[in-house]
């Protein structure tokens, strides 16, 4: 295994960016094989991180770099400040187009990452979940799994809000600058309700892995995106166990969700 961070110019978000990577070069020792090393292409999750998290939270709080790479998982994590992986005209920086797009092929040029839809995943927590199930369903082409984890699935409470109240977490202000006008927000390609319905009209639904801990501050939000999935007949796994939006309910979801794609890749 190799971990390396990188920083190079996306014209997506006018800027120097940064990503943490890791590469299973080598297959875990076993005491009765010689050592093995591997070439690729890989199968590739991209991890997001959450609201006020960075690059590093997933090697730091995670076990992430041992889990994939007893599974051969190359990870690419990006960092995205608190713009909820969204393109934002006013400040130019276009964090969606950075993710779906660019973001996989500038590793792909870099690594011996898979060209294959299904081998290209993306997963998040919180903030990240969200920007995960939103970029994963309006870039279907890109993406062939979703994995969300206490995902920030907001979009109907921000539709809600006006002027001068926003809730706990930021000002009105921030919302609007980040999602635009919220009376705009529901249908719109910032909606993952409104992208999943569409993702079936076209046949491109990724698959998805759904997780939330029951004493999330956020469970009410998952859940409604549960049922609406279920209304609209999307297949997908909804992962619930006690837990709060936290790293000790991560640590379970997250192992969860890599033997759930296991499963779903054969």
């Amino acid at each position: 295994m190799a971990t390396m961070n990188i920083d190079y110019f996306s014209i997506a978000r006018r800027g120097f960016v940064s990503f943490n990577a890791i590469l299973p070069v080598e297959r875990p020792p076993m005491a009765d094989q010689p050592p093995a090393y591997v070439k690729g292409p890989f199968p590739t999750l991209y991890l997001l991180h959450g609201f006020s998290g960075n690059r590093n939270d997933w090697i730091a709080n995670t076990r992430i770099a041992e889990l994939a790479a007893r599974r051969g998982y190359a990870v690419i994590m990006p960092d995205a400040r608190n713009n909820f992986y969204l393109d934002i005209e006013e400040s130019l920086e276009y964090c969606g187009e950075f993710i779906g797009r660019e973001l996989v092929e500038v590793t792909r040029s870099m690594f011996p990452l898979s060209q294959k839809r299904e081998d290209t995943i993306i997963g998040g927590i919180s903030m990240g979940g969200y920007g995960a199930v939103r970029n994963g369903l309006k870039y279907a082409d890109t993406f062939g799994v979703i994995l969300s984890h206490s995902a920030a699935l907001i979009t109907n409470e921000v539709a809600n809000m006006t002027e001068g109240i926003g809730n706990h977490m930021a000002p009105y202000a921030y919302y609007k600058h980040t999602f635009g006008d919220p009376k705009a927000l529901l249908g719109s390609d910032k909606d993952p309700m409104h992208l999943a319905a569409e993702r079936l009209k076209d046949n491109t639904a990724p698959k998805l892995f759904l997780a939330c801990g029951s004493e999330d501050f956020l469970f009410a939000h998952n859940e409604e995106f549960h049922a609406h999935l279920e209304k609209i007949g999307y297949d997908h796994a909804w992962w619930v166990k006690p837990g709060e939006h936290d790293y000790d309910f991560w640590n379970a979801s997250l192992p969860a969700s890599l033997d759930w794609l296991d499963q779903q890749r054969g």
